[in-house]
């Protein structure tokens, strides 16, 4: 089974969740969020402690305005919860402001290797949210 679950750069953590890289400095520096260092000696943070943080700061964004909207939507964003049975799971998902909960068959996690941690990509359209694993 392939594992996914990824250290992040501090830029890579910004990107995902819709702030800048001083914002994640700050969240560090004030001790909301825990650094690691990285493989090349810089701060960065693990991909569980980030899904654990948004777990746990997790709020709904506000609808907003719009004046189109798209058939197909994608979204990157790390998982931050996977509930499985003996044949469906729910993956929980934070793509900047978004929360995304998509049910899919067990399988499909499983051969994904998602984890929570994990880097994804939210693909929706209609009523269907498809969870891919982006080019690194």
């Amino acid at each position: 089974m392939l594992s996914i679950v990824s250290n992040l750069r501090i830029s890579e953590v910004a990107a995902l969740l819709g702030v800048s890289d001083d914002t994640v400095r700050r969240w560090i520096d004030q001790g909301r969020l825990n650094a690691i260092q990285l493989d090349s000696g810089r701060k960065g943070v693990s991909g569980r402690e980030l899904a654990q943080f948004l777990r746990a700061n997790a709020e709904a964004p506000e609808p907003g305005v719009t004046v189109a909207a798209s058939a197909r939507n994608r979204m990157r964003g790390i998982v931050t919860r996977i509930v499985k049975d003996t044949v469906m799971a729910q993956v929980e998902m934070q793509a900047g402001p978004f929360r995304l909960v998509s049910l899919v068959s067990r399988e499909s996690v499983d051969e994904l290797g998602l984890e929570v941690g994990s880097i994804a990509v939210a693909s929706v359209k209609s009523t269907h949210v498809v969870v891919e694993i982006p080019e690194s």
